[in-house]
């Protein structure tokens, strides 16, 4: 999905909240790139909440990856 496309479908969704959502799972599964997903956040305003959610998906990814492969300690 491109910048276009992602507005478009952004302007057809009313509530701030939901249109947040929106974009967290489409990054999540893959549909947009952090860059894109950071770039409309900070254009709608969503800087501050945004942040706090991508360090926690950045995290529990960060955590199945350390789950799948244990390192260890000596």
């Amino acid at each position: 999905m491109n910048k276009e496309e992602l507005n478009w479908l952004l302007q057809t969704i009313k509530d701030a909240a939901n249109a947040e959502r929106f974009v967290l799972a489409q990054y999540e599964r893959g549909r947009i790139s952090f860059q894109l997903m950071a770039d409309i956040a900070r254009k709608r305003g969503w800087v501050d909440r945004a942040t706090n959610q991508f360090a926690i998906t950045m995290t529990h990814y960060s955590n199945e990856y350390t789950r799948q492969y244990p390192t260890a300690i000596g």
